[in-house]
């Protein structure tokens, strides 16, 4: 059996460090500062990924990185800032990207 090379190697150990998420977060979470707090809080922990409102009054995210500081951003979306009101989050792991930076969709 052939031995992975490098590059398979890198590959296979960033998998096993990084963890991605996409998040749904709905309750009072528009109009109330939720996606640049979202970022703000993603730069301060190391996490990449981005946000985004929806049409239906949700907020949509992706979040990449060590899984301790995702699990801190994760726990951080349950409460928002402080005049959003947090009715659920729904969480489904995704395959890392590689991303570099955060950011905010519109």
């Amino acid at each position: 059996m052939p031995t992975p090379g490098a590059a398979s190697l890198a590959a296979i150990s960033y998998s096993l460090l990084v963890v991605r998420y996409r998040v749904l977060i709905t309750g009072r979470v528009q109009g109330v500062n939720f996606r640049a707090a979202c970022r703000r809080m993603a730069l301060q922990h190391g996490v990449r990924g981005w946000v985004r409102n929806l049409p239906d009054g949700s907020v949509e995210a992706s979040f990449e990185g060590s899984a301790d500081d995702v699990r801190q951003l994760l726990d951080w979306t349950r409460r928002g800032p402080g005049l959003a009101i947090v009715a659920d989050v729904a969480v489904q792991a995704e395959q890392p990207e590689g991303l570099d930076t955060f950011l905010i969709r519109y």
